[in-house]
């Protein structure tokens, strides 16, 4: 392999692993669930739990530690007995969210398309397999 191929990869790999990790932590599902509950006031932990279908409260917790671990929460805790927390978006997760919401539009806008060209895909590959095989292993 010459040189410049290797500093070529070295160059992809450096900028895809922090854009990797970044998308882990902030594109799974509860993550996108607790930003999006969490854009436009803050949220308690208990309105976490109610408004995020399925998330258990460990699961919760975790997610949560997270987000704020990686600046796009702010934890508030309130002097009061019992004491209370909020949980709201940073700056830099508004501009995610908005990132997000932008997504979801498009999703919507390509939902048929997407199904249409699944169908057809799986159409061709239902009446010849091995059209679709992988060059690697032929």
């Amino acid at each position: 392999m010459s040189h410049s191929h290797t500093d070529v990869s070295d160059q992809v790999s450096n900028e895809a692993c922090p854009i990797t990790e970044v998308l882990d932590h902030v594109a799974g599902k509860w993550s996108i669930g607790i930003l999006v509950a969490a854009a436009h006031r803050p949220v308690r932990f208990t309105e976490l739990e109610r408004t995020i279908t399925g998330i258990s409260r460990r699961m919760l917790t975790l997610n949560l530690r997270k987000l704020e671990r990686d600046g796009l929460l702010i934890r508030t805790v309130y002097p009061t007995v019992p004491p209370k927390v909020e949980y709201s978006l940073t700056p830099m997760a508004r501009e995610l969210h908005a990132t997000l919401t932008g997504l979801v539009g498009w999703a919507e806008r390509h939902r048929a398309d997407i199904t249409t060209a699944r169908a057809t895909y799986d159409a061709a590959t239902a009446s010849a397999p091995d059209a679709h095989a992988d060059p690697g292993r032929r």
